[in-house]
């Protein structure tokens, strides 16, 4: 009888963990929960992967997907449009920030940055400046893994096999002040400096081959890092002077998981670009978008010219509807307000785990957390690979799992645990959490 693992090739998987052994397999969700083919129950701690904001078991946005697939099931967007696009571009405009008007569909968000900096390039050449191609983007942070991507990507572990990659990425600080090189007890001098980091890259490449600067407003890799107080409008300030376009790259932080529907609106700063995807559908069909500033789309609207890029199922009919509904369903039961009247309730939940000696730091924002391990708590001595690779995938993924949470250990930086759970969790939930992580680190903390 075939295994799993006969044919599936799984995602950023260890394909050699299950030669032997079972695939987590997980057939059935309701609300913040998932059961496997067991029949056994797991917390979602991670909203599948920061994507289901809803939750499990939505009926309705099912019904929506049918309903859309019984009266048009597919046709592209390449010269002709369909009902369910034009409506959500609509939707979608209104909700920006600003004059993010403009907004190209693609499928997912790797397609949705690899789209943000072919327009922003593109952009710059219809306007005589075509010198300007690079982008700054952060260390350790990811932005996806087509080849623009993975080349704006922050992460070098992951790029070695693909390398040479698009040439014009360039990598700066980012804003983990736990680990800051200067000002770790000032945020908003912290701010200021890596902020500015980010002014001494473009005049380093010159800012006439600078075209964009790619940021989350809450980084993932690493372990989520908010921004310092100011850090944002400084480097608005900084893409103006250079006439470099800002891209928020929310497709991790739109759509309520930091308790607005954009991070640039939860922190105050309007983007030239937003990239967004995941939970603009809470990850019930696939759909991402880029979102140009009315600027952006200037020199395509002139005779003869045109943006010579395009996806077969961006803006895909079955999708939007799906989308239509979601965004409904958030604003119907506020889900944007139930994250901020309990992101406080979530933190302080979390930051119990302060007690234990492997917990160093606990950060981020809204619904979207970051848990940093260390070996001593008083230096912030971090573990070497091999120690990590021991405490993550030799123990705490496989553990937090059997003892029925769905998170995130990662080791793309210093060891970290990830908690992003849909937006409709509460203290339940998080007490839940905070009770399996506390048994999981302390047998952790005891093996190390």
């Amino acid at each position: 009888m075939a295994k799993p693992t006969d044919h599936l090739w799984m995602h950023f998987t260890r394909m050699s963990s299950f030669r032997d052994g079972e695939v987590p397999t997980i057939v059935r969700g309701e609300g913040s929960y998932v059961w496997d083919d067991k029949g056994r129950r797991y917390l979602d701690g991670i909203a599948g992967l920061f994507t289901v904001n809803a939750g499990h078991g939505r009926t309705e946005l099912a019904e929506a997907a049918a309903k859309q697939a019984a009266e048009l099931a597919y046709f592209p967007i390449w010269g002709v449009a369909h009902p369910t696009a034009i409506e959500l571009s609509e939707r979608i405009a209104s909700l920006t920030p600003g004059d993010l008007n403009r907004v190209f569909f693609t499928t997912g968000g790797s397609e949705a940055v690899e789209t943000a900096w072919k327009l922003a390039r593109a952009y710059f050449r219809k306007t005589g400046r075509p010198g300007k191609h690079k982008v700054i983007s952060r260390y350790l942070a990811y932005h996806g893994t087509t080849m623009g991507a993975l080349s704006i990507t922050g992460l070098p572990a992951i790029k070695a096999d693909f390398e040479p990659l698009v040439t014009g990425g360039v990598k700066t600080a980012n804003t983990n002040i736990y680990r800051a090189p200067v000002h770790g007890d000032d945020p908003e001098a912290f701010g200021v400096w890596a902020a500015d980091e980010i002014a001494r890259a473009i005049e380093r490449e010159g800012a006439d081959t600078v075209a964009a600067v790619f940021l989350e407003p809450v980084q993932n890799a690493g372990g989520c890092f908010p921004p310092p107080p100011g850090y944002f409008q400084r480097v608005r300030e900084i893409c103006d002077r250079y006439d470099v376009l800002l891209v928020s790259d929310e497709v991790i932080c739109a759509w309520g998981r930091l308790g607005d529907w954009f991070g640039a609106l939860r922190y105050g700063y309007q983007p030239d670009i937003i990239t967004t995807a995941k939970a603009l559908t809470s990850g019930y069909s696939p759909l991402g978008a880029t979102i140009a500033s009315d600027r952006l789309i200037e020199p395509f609207l002139r005779d003869g010219v045109a943006f010579l890029h395009g996806i077969t199922f961006g803006g895909h009919p079955v999708s939007s509807a799906v989308a239509l509904a979601n965004l409904d369903l958030i604003a119907r039961e506020d889900l944007n307000g139930h994250v901020r009247a309990n992101e406080g309730a979530f933190r302080a939940t979390l930051e119990k785990l302060h007690d234990l000696p492997i917990v160093g730091d606990v950060r981020g924002d809204g619904y979207f957390y970051g848990i940093e391990l260390v070996k001593d708590k008083t230096t912030r001595e971090t573990f070497d690979d091999a120690e990590s690779e021991r405490l993550l995938r030799g123990f705490l993924s496989d553990a937090l799992f059997e003892a029925g949470l769905y998170c995130r250990a990662d080791d793309r930086g210093d060891p970290v645990v990830q908690l992003a759970p849909p937006l409709t969790a509460g203290q339940a939930e998080f007490d839940e959490m905070e009770r399996i992580l506390r048994s999981v680190l302390t047998e952790a903390y005891a093996r190390i």
